[in-house]
């Protein structure tokens, strides 16, 4: 009988300590596949190329604004391993439940992976969830249940996620430069389960 021991079973947070994560403000995101698995497609010539779990991806990632209103989707990437975006939190300190993303009806998927959302509008008639950890937990849940009905693979995401939280216009041009070079950098990507 193992006894608990809180040493042993008390997952480590990564979010920054005394950090209020209702905050509005920019935040570099990257959500990780676990065991750095490809699930997403492959890099082509320094582009990301979508398989059709990769589109999903993507369409639930440019679906977030829709479920949380308080997000505006600025650079992001779908990488064959993980995902990369800048996610800004507005008038984010209202509460509500957690959601999950739900595809949109009748969309098209296609190839267009790196995106600038800057001008996309927000729904105000629905409440906002109260954090980053929210927004990335449902689009997070709504890729595995894609996942899980139509794939083999069960555990699509390594746990947590890891978010810079950007506070210059410096900073900012820096991490969108990175993220739209992300794809032609795959090569030396320490993300990468090809490298050694």
């Amino acid at each position: 009988m193992n006894i608990y021991n809180p040493q042993m079973h008390n997952r480590r947070s990564i979010r920054f300590k005394g950090y209020d994560y209702t905050q509005a403000g920019l935040y570099f995101i990257t959500i990780c596949c676990q065991n750095r698995a490809c699930l997403f497609g492959e890099i082509e010539n320094g582009k990301m190329m979508l398989n059709d779990a990769g589109a999903i991806a993507n369409d639930c990632w440019l679906n977030i604004p829709n479920h949380f209103p308080n997000a505006i989707l600025h650079e992001y990437v779908i990488m064959p391993n993980h995902v990369h975006g800048i996610i800004e939190l507005v008038g984010a300190n209202h509460h509500s439940p957690e959601t999950e993303l739900h595809l949109p009806k009748n969309k098209k998927n296609n190839n267009s992976v790196i995106g600038d959302n800057r001008a996309k509008n927000v729904s105000p008639l629905r409440s906002p969830s109260k954090t980053v950890g929210s927004v990335v937990r449902g689009f997070k849940i709504g890729v595995t249940k894609w996942m899980r009905q139509n794939t083999d693979t069960f555990y699509i995401w390594q746990r947590n996620y890891w978010e810079h939280i950007i506070r210059d216009d410096k900073s900012h041009e820096n991490i969108s430069q990175y993220i739209i070079n992300n794809p032609t950098k795959w090569n030396n990507d320490k993300l990468n389960p090809h490298l050694k």
